[in-house]
């Protein structure tokens, strides 16, 4: 049973090796945090009860490796089972986001995360950036810098493709937290919004 007082906010992720659940609980921790009950629900094997869970929700965090330049075909699957919300527009005006990882400094991240952007406008919800100032820009910078690969539409991680889950960036992993809890805020805002003129 949600707090009348706190926003829900929703990790639906996939992870095909690890290193995606790891920036998944990274999310899930900073909107925590930051006042949110939260609930983690890897879409490979979401159940009924899950898909409830995410109608609930306030906000929806979207996770996936960038495989091939977009989401994993785990995530696909999941988006196109989304469609029955979608034709009720069942999710309208939930607050979304996201986050991805892959073996590339860049690896074409900007396709997933645009791929989420988009998949969250069909479901007419309303899209929450980084919010971050890009990090490692210049002489002064660092690769432990938080955004330290300059993402701006979600989170954006990078890990060696011969490395384990322990081999996230730290930087990115609190990169994830921010995110999660600038939803969190958000989702908050929105709540009491709509509270506020339902009233």
């Amino acid at each position: 049973m949600s707090s009348p007082d706190r926003p829900v906010v929703a990790v639906a992720f996939h992870s095909g090796y690890g290193h995606t659940a790891v920036l998944a609980e990274a999310v899930a921790r900073g909107a925590g945090a930051a006042g949110a009950e939260v609930m983690s629900i890897p879409v490979d094997t979401i159940t009924e009860e899950q898909w409830t869970q995410l109608d609930g929700a306030d906000a929806i965090i979207f996770g996936s490796p960038t495989y091939m330049g977009t989401a994993s075909a785990a995530f696909h699957t999941f988006a196109e089972a989304s469609s029955q919300r979608w034709a009720v527009q069942q999710w309208t005006d939930k607050i979304a986001a996201g986050f991805t990882n892959s073996g590339g400094k860049s690896g074409d991240k900007s396709s997933t995360l645009g791929y989420f952007a988009t998949l969250a406008a069909q479901h007419g919800m309303h899209w929450v950036s980084l919010g971050l100032l890009p990090g490692w820009g210049s002489t002064t910078g660092s690769e432990h810098d938080i955004n330290r690969l300059g993402y701006f539409l979600g989170a954006g991680a990078q890990t060696p493709t011969d490395l384990g889950p322990d081999a996230v960036h730290k930087a990115d992993i609190a990169t994830a937290e921010a995110l999660g809890a600038r939803v969190a805020r958000v989702a908050s805002v929105f709540r009491a919004g709509l509270t506020a003129v339902s009233a």
